[in-house]
């Protein structure tokens, strides 16, 4: 027995036959000693509504009830995995709510309901992960349905969420990000952590809404971003012609043959809320 009293996760996938599969962006996290340390850097948890995306076995929505989380709402596609999740609501009766679905359609506003302390904390499909977080972050109204976002990503994705304006990383991800939340790499979690081990590191990401974002229109800053972006090599006056181009930049003072990765997230809000 694990020290939560309940059978170890290499145990409980082998029981239920729960070989990862590629299709469903699955790596199955199974060290409960890292998924204790990712359940704890989501807190605090004693009186929070915490959702989790993808809980296949339930290494971390066990960290998630082991550290105190008042209500866990996990979302799983998977079928295979429901099963090894209902002997986990067994043991924390009350406290775990299973649902089977697909997380691209779930509102998860609703799903939040009147809770105050939402929180969401995932080990995400590698193949919805970025959807996801812009989702998340994208939210209609402000501040969000969400006190915190404690996710795992690629590495790599996990420096473009964090990333500052001229350098690589920096693109529409960093942009909206920074623009609506404050976002840090907790720590590194290497690719032999996982079953089965995926070709990349991965990284913790914690992001918290800021409580007062720069005012700009959603839509706008999302096409904004997207155009921007999409032809990221040329000149902004070019990747934004159909928003205005050097007319709207000259506008707000933007020299038109910049590049959109030298831009501010404060410039970028400046552009938006010119376009409109």
């Amino acid at each position: 027995m694990s020290g939560d009293g309940l059978p170890p996760l290499r145990d409980v996938i082998a029981r239920h036959e729960l070989r990862a599969r590629k299709e469903l962006g699955q790596n199955f996290l199974l060290d409960l000693n890292l998924t204790g340390k990712i359940a704890r850097a989501a807190g605090p948890l004693e009186d929070a509504t915490v959702i989790e995306v993808g809980p296949g076995p339930g290494g971390l929505t066990r960290g998630l009830l082991a550290n105190g989380a008042k209500r866990v709402i996990a979302i799983e596609r998977d079928r295979r995995c429901i099963a090894a999740l209902h002997e986990i609501a067994d043991h924390y009766p009350g406290r775990l709510n299973i649902i089977e679905g697909d997380a691209l359609k779930t509102d998860f506003g609703a799903l939040a309901g009147s809770s105050e302390n939402v929180r969401i904390a995932a080990n995400l499909p590698y193949n919805i992960g970025t959807e996801l977080l812009v989702r998340w972050i994208a939210t209609p109204g402000w501040p969000p349905f969400w006190k915190s976002l404690t996710l795992m990503f690629q590495k790599e994705v996990a420096e473009r969420i964090v990333a500052e304006p001229g350098s690589s990383a920096y693109g529409r991800l960093g942009v909206l990000a920074g623009w609506r939340a404050e976002a840090r790499i907790l720590f590194d979690v290497p690719r032999q952590a996982f079953t089965p081990p995926p070709k990349i590191t991965s990284a913790v990401v914690r992001l918290e809404p800021r409580e007062v974002p720069l005012p700009a229109d959603l839509k706008t800053m999302e096409r904004l971003t997207q155009a921007a972006f999409g032809q990221r090599r040329k000149m902004l006056r070019q990747s934004l012609k159909a928003l205005g181009g050097a007319t709207l930049l000259e506008g707000v003072g933007i020299d038109p043959t910049r590049r959109a990765e030298t831009l501010s997230v404060e410039e970028f809000v400046a552009l938006a809320n010119a376009a409109r």
